[in-house]
């Protein structure tokens, strides 16, 4: 059985349905944001991205995640060439338009708050 830590942070199938029906496609392609270098086939890909990571305690909750294409999930998560604070912000307007309460500090897992 996973640790409850582990179970708050993954994205649950709910909230996985809900994101994707909100978002409708990855929140920086339709933006126009810049794409490295690509084969194309990253673009179609689309994935669950966290805003406050996993590893940081960020909860699988749709307040903290939106959709994202393979490619554009990879340079958020790699950092590289120095876009995650550019696209970080990107992404907190997005959540902030859905979510008018919204609060990173809402978006970290607490046992105190469960």
């Amino acid at each position: 059985m996973a640790h409850t830590q582990t179970r708050r942070c993954e994205f649950s199938k709910q909230s996985r349905l809900k994101i994707i029906e909100r978002d409708r496609g990855c929140i920086f392609c339709q933006r126009g944001y810049h794409i490295d270098e690509t084969d194309g086939y990253g673009r179609e890909l689309f994935e669950i991205m966290h805003y406050i990571p996993r590893s940081q305690g960020g909860l699988g909750i749709p307040q903290n995640g939106a959709l994202g294409c393979k490619d554009h999930h990879m340079m958020l998560d790699n950092g590289n060439k120095g876009r995650r604070e550019e696209m970080l912000e990107i992404f907190r307007e997005h959540l902030k338009r859905f979510y008018k309460d919204w609060n990173e500090k809402d978006l970290v897992y607490s046992k105190w708050n469960f």
